[in-house]
């Protein structure tokens, strides 16, 4: 019986300690959200900028950028004349650049392979 009990304790630690990770990738979210965030570490762009170097559409642009401004990972400025709209990283969307840099190392290491396979 004791056994059992320290192995769920065990489980139940480890799942505490995933939880973290779990929770930092459903903050950054889906397969869009990845691309905005990678694309503006490369710094401020335009809305227009975004739009062609993502190939997203106008409605899935802006709703990811709602969504990460949201998530305090995108901060949006204004400028009146001429009148555009610019996009960047806030200080927690650029602390995940790096972050970017260890999954493209690790990708181009274990998935190129496989996509060669396939």
């Amino acid at each position: 019986m004791s056994s059992t009990v320290e192995d769920t304790d065990a489980v139940e630690s480890k799942n505490e300690e995933a939880c973290s990770v779990v929770r930092a990738v459903e903050h950054i979210g889906s397969e869009w959200r990845l691309i905005v965030l990678y694309d503006l570490s490369d710094g401020e762009k335009r809305f227009n900028e975004l739009k062609r170097s993502t190939g997203a559409s106008s409605r899935t642009l802006s709703r990811v950028l709602d969504d990460l401004g949201e998530a305090g990972l995108v901060a949006r400025r204004v400028e009146d004349k001429p009148i555009a709209t610019y996009y960047s990283l806030t200080e927690q969307g650029e602390a995940l650049c790096p972050v970017f840099g260890e999954l493209e190392s690790w990708s181009e290491e274990w998935l190129a392979s496989e996509e060669g396979e396939s």
